[in-house]
C-alpha cells in the first residue's frame, strides 16, 4: 500500500492554467483527470492520494473537495485560499462545510512566484498561517531554494503549524549544485514541525537525460536531515510526465530509498503522509 502525497488535475475547458506556457511545457496543455491517473496509480500499488492545488483562484478548492468526495482514490486535498484575507478563519471554516469539506487537509500558496523572498514573514501572512494551524490544517510550501531561509523562520515563529516542503524546495539538480540548498534544507529540517516530500525531482533534473544517480545526492541529503518518518513520496503527476512516467517516478523513489529497512520504507511511502495529512 502506497500513498501518493502530491499530484494535480486540471481541465482546460473549465479554466486556463496560465503557468503552462512556453514550448517546454506544451505537453501539459491538455486535460489531466482522475480518470487518467487512476489506472496508473492502481497499477503501481497506490491506493490513496493527496490532490494539490495548481492555481490561485478561489473556485479550485471547492471543485477539488467535490472530486475527493466522489472518488475513493483521493484521500485528501491541499487547497488554496488567500492567506492575507481578514476573514481567513471564517473562510477556512466555510470550506470545511462544503461538500467534501472533511477532505481539506492543508493550504498551499505559490510562494515560488512571490518576488519578496520574505513573503512568508509578512504580518498578514503570518496571521493567515496561524489561522491554518488553528483550523487543524497543514501548510504546503512550494518555494525555490533562495526562499528556504524564510521558510525556516516562518516555521520557527509558528511551532503550532506543520509545514510540508514540496519537491525538497526544488534543488538545482540539473546544474549539479548542492549548496546553498543543502545548508538551507538542514536548517529547515532542524525544526520539529517540518516535513518534506520526495516529489518533483525528475523535472528539476535534465528531463531528457536524468538518471537516478543525478537525484541521489539530493534525496540522500533529505534522508539524512528529515529521516523517513518526516519524508513522504509524491509523484507530482502530471508534471512529472515531462521527464518520466508515473511508474518510473515511483520506481526511482524506491531505488533511491532501497537502503531503508521495512519500517522506514513504510513510513516514507505510507505512514508520514497518513499521519501528517490525517488521511
Amino acid at each position: 500500500m502506497t500513498v501518493d502525497a502530491h499530484h494535480h488535475v486540471w481541465d482546460l475547458t473549465v479554466r486556463d492554467q496560465d503557468w503552462i506556457s512556453g514550448p517546454e511545457l506544451q505537453p501539459l496543455r491538455r486535460n489531466f483527470t482522475l480518470t487518467d491517473l487512476e489506472p496508473e496509480a492502481r497499477a503501481a500499488g497506490v491506493d490513496r492520494t493527496v490532490l494539490v492545488q495548481t492555481i490561485t483562484v478561489p473556485e479550485e478548492t471547492p471543485e477539488f473537495l467535490a472530486l475527493a468526495a466522489g472518488h475513493d482514490l483521493v484521500a485528501g486535498v491541499v487547497g488554496w485560499t488567500d492567506l492575507t484575507r481578514p476573514d481567513i478563519a471564517e473562510e477556512l471554516a466555510r470550506l470545511r462545510e462544503l461538500p467534501g469539506g472533511p477532505f481539506l487537509k492543508g493550504i498551499r500558496h505559490q510562494v515560488q512566484a512571490e518576488p519578496d523572498p520574505q513573503w512568508l514573514l509578512r504580518s498578514d501572512v503570518q496571521r493567515g498561517l496561524a489561522a491554518v494551524a488553528a483550523a487543524g490544517l497543514v501548510h504546503d510550501l512550494v518555494v525555490l531554494p533562495h526562499q528556504l531561509p524564510a521558510c525556516a523562520e516562518a516555521a520557527a515563529s509558528l511551532p503550532q503549524l506543520t509545514f510540508v516542503l514540496d519537491h525538497l524546495g526544488k534543488p538545482p539538480i540539473a546544474s549539479g549544485e548542492h549548496e546553498p540548498w543543502a545548508t538551507a534544507l538542514r536548517t529547515l529540517a532542524a525544526l520539529p514541525n517540518t516535513v518534506a516530500k520526495l516529489s518533483g525531482l525528475v523535472t528539476e533534473a535534465d528531463p531528457a537525460s536524468w538518471t537516478p544517480a543525478d537525484l541521489r545526492p539530493y534525496t540522500d541529503t533529505a534522508l539524512e536531515t528529515f529521516g523517513p518518518d518526516r519524508l513522504m513520496f509524491g509523484s507530482d503527476w502530471p508534471v512529472c510526465t515531462l521527464a518520466a512516467t508515473y511508474d518510473q517516478v515511483l520506481a526511482t523513489a524506491e531505488e533511491l530509498t532501497g537502503r531503508l529497512d521495512t519500517s522506514e520504507r513504510t513510513a516514507l511511502f505510507t505512514g508520514t503522509a497518513t499521519r501528517v495529512y490525517g488521511l
